[in-house]
């Protein structure tokens, strides 16, 4: 099934709906939504687009976004959404790789990728792309469910990205899976998209579309907490998936400002880690609205969550050991925890985190190398580390890649960013490895302290002495104004690794 069929329905039985909106402005109800979208695909059939030919957006979050995105798929062809943060040369590299026919681009960013490709460009904010939307429109390209609908490009942090084909059943099995296992979404909801379209908060298009609920791009185009608690009250009933720091700034910005969050009904946090501390400070002062999810590019946002029941709820006995989860498997797949040869491990003990289901990708696009070395007998090695309880909740300590050993012992950097982010003087930090001629690796801390308190090691030092094992106590601080992040709030830790080697 093309899941571009959603939006034909939607604009059939609803096509007077508000769908898309910039700030508080309508841009389009369905029925508009689903004739750009077409004229879109027609243009691009036109322009010789087959079924399975890749099209590119290499834009800014804005309504145009999903109009580019439901057009390709109308036609038939997959998208390949790129990191508006990359570089232009980047970006160009994904385009060679994918072999994309056409990229929608936004205005700053085509002007700096015309110089580094060959691939034809259409400039969202041009002429050319308004005459895309008033083509004639083209009927739905039949697609199944094992076709090629997104090609995500990871981050690259340990190399060139790969690209993970994620095909129309995928992403259908996502969507459907989040109804039972994460939120219900009505028509009278509104997606707000704060975090990149090209990314998991884009995926969550999905749900909202199928039921002819609002989407809001921001009119920054991005994540500002005071523009986020305006068009939640004015929107109301606003869903936002927003990554851990995300959740964070909204809480900090709360606390500055005496926001209460009205018309913030759900917020689903995923991406990265969600420390306790932060999260326990968040349902204080914004009430039972979060939800978390965990997913990666290689099974999209399906993996496991903890339900806003779940994470709000202090009564359990062991309440805070599950909030310190990231829940239990969404029923769309199984999941296990692996050593070193895939060997199921019994509960509570540590080993790879490994799931199995039709939300896991076939494979990366066009390299079968490390798409043998990630798919084991239909298991998705996810290189994450974690343990199961008795109970199927799974508590991820870290990437494998960032486990730091030292004498021989296998140290979780966030064990011990958990027990400094208790620490009153702490706004944030990150923990990571250093090399040793003793002990192979040595814990070291970046600390971004609060406002007006500084740091003091002989104090941090202390409060983790008495929160865990003396081992795993960091051997240095290194005080920092901010933690280097991508655009999705994940901590760049191979950059303070970096910075180490610079000490």
């Amino acid at each position: 099934m093309n899941l571009a069929l959603w939006l034909e329905r939607s604009a059939a039985t609803g096509g007077d709906r508000p769908a898309l909106f910039l700030g508080e402005e309508l841009v389009a109800d369905y029925a508009g939504f689903h004739a750009a979208a077409a004229g879109v695909a027609g243009a691009l059939k036109a322009r010789g687009v087959r079924p399975g030919d890749r099209v590119a957006l290499f834009m800014k979050n804005c309504p145009d976004y999903l109009i580019a995105l439901y057009g390709a798929w109308i036609a038939g062809a997959a998208v390949v959404p790129i990191n508006a943060k990359l570089h232009a040369k980047e970006a160009a590299w994904i385009l060679a790789a994918s072999e994309a026919t056409l990229c929608f681009v936004t205005t700053a960013l085509g002007a700096e990728l015309a110089k580094e490709t060959g691939t034809p460009l259409v400039d969202i904010a041009g002429a050319e792309f308004t005459a895309m939307r008033g083509h004639a429109p083209c009927p739905l390209e039949p697609r199944g469910g094992d076709d090629l609908a997104w090609l995500f490009y990871t981050s690259g942090t340990t190399g060139r990205p790969k690209g993970v084909t994620i095909t129309h059943g995928m992403l259908a099995q996502m969507a459907l899976s989040y109804f039972p296992d994460v939120d219900q979404v009505r028509p009278v909801d509104t997606a707000l998209y704060a975090a990149p379209l090209s990314h998991g908060a884009g995926l969550y298009n999905l749900m909202h579309v199928l039921v002819g609920a609002r989407h809001v791009v921001p009119v920054s185009g991005g994540f500002e907490p005071e523009e986020i608690f305006a068009l939640a009250r004015h929107h109301g009933n606003i869903h936002m998936f927003a990554a851990p720091t995300m959740v964070k700034r909204l809480t900090e910005a709360a606390k500055a400002t005496g926001e209460s969050g009205e018309g913030l009904r759900s917020i689903v946090y995923g991406g990265g880690p969600m420390y306790v501390a932060d999260i326990v400070e968040a349902v204080e002062l914004f009430g039972p609205i979060f939800i978390q999810i965990y997913g990666q590019g290689e099974c999209p946002m399906s993996i496991s969550a903890l339900s806003r029941a779940e994470v709000a709820d202090r009564s359990h006995p062991r309440w805070r050991a599950r909030l310190a989860s990231v829940g239990r498997a969404q029923a769309v797949c199984e999941l296990r925890i692996g050593a070193a040869d895939g060997t199921p491990l019994p509960p509570g003990e540590t080993g790879e985190i490994m799931v199995r289901g039709p939300n896991v990708m076939p494979g990366y696009w066009q390299n079968p190398e490390a798409s043998a070395k990630a798919l084991r007998d239909g298991w998705l090695m996810t290189g994450d580390m974690g343990f199961m309880d008795g109970d199927g909740y799974v508590t991820l300590q870290d990437r494998s890649k960032d486990v730091i050993i030292s004498g021989g012992t296998n140290i979780y950097p966030r064990e011990v960013e958990e027990a400094l982010l208790t620490h009153p003087d702490v706004l944030e930090v990150a923990v990571v490895g250093r090399p040793s001629a003793e002990w192979g690796e040595d814990v070291v801390a970046f600390v971004v302290p609060r406002a007006g308190a500084g740091m003091d090691p002989t104090k941090l030092d202390a409060h983790c002495l008495s929160q865990i094992a003396r081992f795993k106590r960091p051997k240095a601080y290194f005080e920092i104004g901010e933690l280097p992040k991508n655009n999705y709030g994940k901590v760049l830790k191979t950059d303070l690794r970096a910075k180490l080697e610079e000490t």
